[in-house]
């Protein structure tokens, strides 16, 4: 059974070298969301440390973890402590060789409710994520939670519609995308407004065309590498299932709370009946790299 409405939490943080310090800081995040009202809180992606796939160093496989790890204990102790789900994103590890970008569904009684691992893998300029993360393997999903059906996915899968109907049709309501996204120096002054634009059009376009609620959470801050520096964006936010803005941050470290109402989803798939009208008879290029 899920609620009527559910208050969700977004932490937008910045990180450190320290991962004792980016853990500590996304627990007050947490903290402060549940007293906010929260009860289902999301943190972004890779959130225990720095974005280390700026630059490919076999050493940062030392820091994976697996499932039941450090990070994820920490967490869950933290969510049965306030008695709210944590999306919480991990580098895992499920063996030597073998490491996925994974985020955990934590209820709150601290147990796992849901496992999901990226499925889209970027390869970009100090975005080198096809050295560490292998695809995911488990499929799009909906996880049961106490307050609503949460569809887990993680940032590169959000520029993919294929990934959210799937998730959708799966019988999420809201759509999570922890993310790490930002700009390069260099192109900052002339593609920043259009990339930041584009990002959030993309997910804001996710809730209308599946009606259910959307929730992105970025990092902010300047992280430098040996290939350079990312500004990451922030602009983390949550959007209903006609696409409005019910919360926005901007570029600072910040915590955000959107009251979602989930009577919306059903009000606006009767006005905009886009599942009732899919021709599913017509699609069968969309498993094919390519129709011709």
């Amino acid at each position: 059974m899920t609620d009527a409405t559910v208050r969700i939490g977004l932490v937008q943080q910045a990180c450190t070298e320290h991962k004792h310090e980016n853990l500590e800081n996304a627990i007050a995040g947490v903290r402060e969301a549940a007293s906010r009202g929260a009860r289902l809180v999301c943190l972004q992606e890779l959130f225990a440390t720095p974005y280390f796939a700026q630059v490919q160093e076999p050493a940062v496989f030392d820091s994976a973890e697996p499932l039941d790890g450090p990070t994820a204990t920490t967490i869950a102790k933290v969510a049965r402590e306030l008695n709210v789900t944590v999306l919480t994103s991990i580098f895992e590890t499920r063996g030597a060789g073998l490491y996925h970008n994974t985020l955990l569904v934590i209820g709150p009684k601290g147990d796992t409710l849901g496992v999901y691992r990226k499925m889209h893998i970027p390869q970009d300029p100090q975005f080198e994520e096809k050295f560490y993360f292998a695809p995911g393997d488990l499929g799009f999903m909906s996880v049961s939670t106490p307050h609503c059906q949460v569809g887990p996915l993680v940032c590169w899968d959000q520029w993919y519609p294929e990934a959210a109907r799937l998730t959708a049709m799966h019988g999420a309501q809201a759509l999570f995308y922890p993310t790490a996204i930002g700009w390069l120096p260099e192109e900052k002054a002339e593609h920043g407004a259009d990339q930041l634009s584009a990002w959030q059009t993309i997910q804001r376009a996710h809730a209308i065309a599946n009606g259910v609620f959307t929730v992105s959470v970025n990092r902010v801050g300047t992280e430098r590498s040996a290939a350079g520096s990312i500004e990451f964006w922030g602009h983390s936010f949550v959007c209903s299932p006609s696409g409005k803005l019910l919360v926005e941050a901007g570029t600072d470290p910040e915590v955000l709370v959107a009251e979602c109402d989930l009577s919306q989803i059903a009000e606006t798939r009767r006005i905009w009946p886009f599942f009732r009208d899919r021709r599913i008879d017509a699609y069968g290029d969309l498993t094919k790299r390519w129709a011709r």
